[in-house]
């Protein structure tokens, strides 16, 4: 079942990613360069050199979920997060899989609750 919403956290691999990569490889991406355990809910977004497939692994009940889109046509737009930052928001994620740039978006000021 497709459980992803805004609810969680979701963290982009900045360094292109060899999509040969399964579960044991991806996980040890997040572990080993993302300092982060896969298990605790988040979702880990890693793109391919060419930004023509993007791979999210994500932890739910009972085991390790990939989700995998290739484009036909086009590139996936990479955001700029910042040196040592990875989280993405999740209207950011659904930017880039939908493929529409970042860049050029006008963001009204909303609420947000801040994390403690």
């Amino acid at each position: 079942m497709f459980s992803l919403s805004s609810n969680q956290r979701y963290y982009l691999y900045q360094q292109p990613c060899d999509m040969r990569k399964g579960f044991d490889g991806l996980y040890g991406l997040v572990t080993s360069e993302l300092n982060q355990r896969v298990v605790n809910g988040s979702v880990f977004v890693f793109i391919n050199r060419s930004r023509t497939h993007i791979k999210l692994l994500h932890w739910e009940h009972g085991g390790l979920v990939i989700y995998h889109k290739r484009l036909e046509k086009g590139r996936f737009e990479i955001p700029k997060l910042g040196e040592n930052k990875t989280q993405v928001s999740w209207p950011d994620l659904v930017l880039i899989i939908e493929g529409i740039k970042i860049l050029s978006i006008k963001r009204k000021v909303r609420f947000e609750l801040q994390n403690e």
